[in-house]
């Protein structure tokens, strides 16, 4: 009986242990978080005055501080397939990510993926539309770029005189994604035909919301969006 006891006793002490460890490794996570989380929001308030822009034309990365170009750089961008997202963004991860990504990233809050910017085992793609969206750079320059970068910086992606089209109206199928698709959605959301998520993705619910207004419009009900829907919608191309 005794021996029983002993046992149960060294059962509750070593549970007790357990607990007491993991609330310590609990507490030692939850304030590196917090830790890092006032990093972030330290980074956010440095941020002003920082602002990066990418023009996909030229496949060049220019950084400003406060109005002034600091830094540019050759970049490779997204191909005709996977094209780069074109809007105004801000930086919200930082990381220092493996080989694949350089060793560092800086990821972009787009709406319709994960984008960002960062190295590559392919110095050969720079100058080039080589990648699947993202922003590459030589190693050396995003080691560099990603000193001077803070959580919160501002980046411009430029892809043409033509805003969210970038140079021009593409033809748009299911699945496809972009500031392109924005627009249309939010063309179809002014027109009362789209309730959902200005996502930049072309989803089902994209679709329902197109064929409803082709069906009011009395237009052949298609899931494509050619330069015919483009009109119909009231989209317009201006520089």
């Amino acid at each position: 009986m005794r021996r029983f006891i002993h046992l149960i006793g060294i059962l509750v002490f070593s549970i007790t242990l357990l607990l007491l460890m993991d609330s310590n490794k609990s507490q030692t996570v939850q304030i590196d978080y917090i830790r890092w989380e006032e990093s972030c929001l330290k980074e956010y308030n440095e941020s002003k005055g920082l602002y990066i822009f990418i023009d996909l034309t030229k496949r060049t990365l220019y950084f400003f501080e406060n109005g002034e170009q600091i830094k540019k750089f050759s970049v490779a961008i997204g191909t005709n397939e996977n094209p780069s997202p074109i809007g105004i963004f801000r930086v919200i991860e930082k990381g220092d990510w493996g080989k694949g990504f350089g060793g560092r990233w800086m990821g972009l809050n787009v709406p319709w993926g994960v984008y960002g910017i960062h190295g590559t085992t392919k110095p050969s793609s720079i100058g080039r539309a080589a990648s699947h969206g993202c922003i590459r750079m030589r190693n050396r320059d995003i080691v560099e770029l990603y000193k001077l970068v803070k959580h919160g910086t501002t980046v411009e992606i430029y892809g043409g005189p033509f805003g969210p089209f970038g140079k021009g109206f593409r033809e748009l199928h299911p699945g496809d994604t972009g500031a392109d698709v924005m627009e249309v959605q939010r063309n179809l959301q002014l027109k009362g035909y789209y309730k959902g998520h200005l996502s930049g993705y072309y989803s089902v619910s994209t679709e329902r919301a197109l064929n409803s207004f082709q069906k009011a419009s009395k237009l052949p009900i298609s899931n494509v969006i050619d330069d015919k829907t483009y009109e119909r919608l009231g989209i317009v191309l201006q520089e």
